[in-house]
């Protein structure tokens, strides 16, 4: 079983090289050995993510994530199975005995994608971002044998890089009609949905953007102030990626809704590589 996951995992090395970069790279800085078991864990979190974009009516997506929902439970089932990712995810689970409730609370939350306008506000998000990236950051951790000891830590780093990921793809997600922004914060500051969906960024859309990158501040330092060992500090480490992130969203120059918050690879893998020699995000 351990020599199937290590050539499952030679093959998803590529893939999330593509697909989710961050992750990829922070698991390159984790033990060799549990590298493809990160993969996993990361590929099948990119595979649930990606639902929203890969379907053109929310009931296709629903059924999609109901297939991996099943897919799960019968990971804990222990019933067979000939989908690689689902073997493959199956050995991890075992090896480290990873709770199912974070992969079924994952699963969940991604129904979020579906709807256009689902947050009211800023906790509902927050809920949002600690079930979906909070989570892949708990099951990460385990894997490294941090056990619960850092899901406190999980939680705010977690919510730090997920908001921080939502104010770089705003112009993703109003080409496809999703404003995964708090509701109320949107009619405090006279933000139009309808005016996000079609492209035009309202004079108030500024400060409730430089509002939520200000949270997710808040979330990143309060997360980092725990001494976290450097051989799980991987789990952890996209969130290392945060401050550049925040910094790109809230350039004066930038048209949020049209223009990228791009940062350079080697600027990610610096950031990545700064965090690990100190040990601390």
């Amino acid at each position: 079983m351990l020599g199937m996951i290590e050539s499952v995992g030679a093959a998803l090395d590529e893939h999330l090289r593509r697909a989710d970069y961050d992750r990829y790279l922070a698991s390159l800085f984790a033990n060799s050995q549990l590298r493809p078991h990160l993969w996993a864990l990361y590929a099948f979190n990119y595979e649930v993510a990606k639902t929203a974009e890969s379907v053109s009516q929310p009931i296709a997506g629903q059924i999609r994530l109901q297939w991996w929902r099943d897919r799960v439970a019968d990971i804990y089932n222990r019933a067979e199975s000939d989908h690689p990712l689902t073997r493959a995810l199956a050995v991890t689970v075992a090896a480290h005995r990873l709770p199912r409730e974070f992969f079924d609370s994952l699963v969940d939350a991604r129904e979020s994608d579906l709807d256009e306008t689902p947050f009211g506000d800023l906790a509902e998000l927050e809920a949002y971002a600690d079930a979906t990236s909070g989570n892949v950051m708990r099951l990460a951790a385990r894997i490294l044998g941090a056990k619960d000891q850092l899901d406190a830590d999980a939680r705010e780093l977690g919510i730090a890089y997920a908001l921080a990921g939502l104010l770089r793809a705003l112009p993703f997600h109003a080409s496809r009609r999703r404003f995964m922004l708090p509701r109320d914060r949107a009619g405090r500051v006279n933000v139009s949905i309808e005016n996000f969906f079609a492209g035009v960024a309202d004079p108030g859309f500024s400060t409730m953007s430089a509002n939520l990158a200000e949270a997710a501040r808040a979330h990143y330092r309060a997360g980092r102030e725990t001494k976290i060992e450097r051989r799980l500090l991987p789990a952890l480490l996209p969130a290392a990626l945060v401050p550049l992130y925040l910094s790109a969203v809230t350039r004066k120059e930038r048209d949020p809704l049209h223009h990228a918050a791009d940062v350079p690879i080697h600027r990610r893998q610096f950031a990545m590589l700064a965090a690990m020699i100190r040990a601390q995000l």
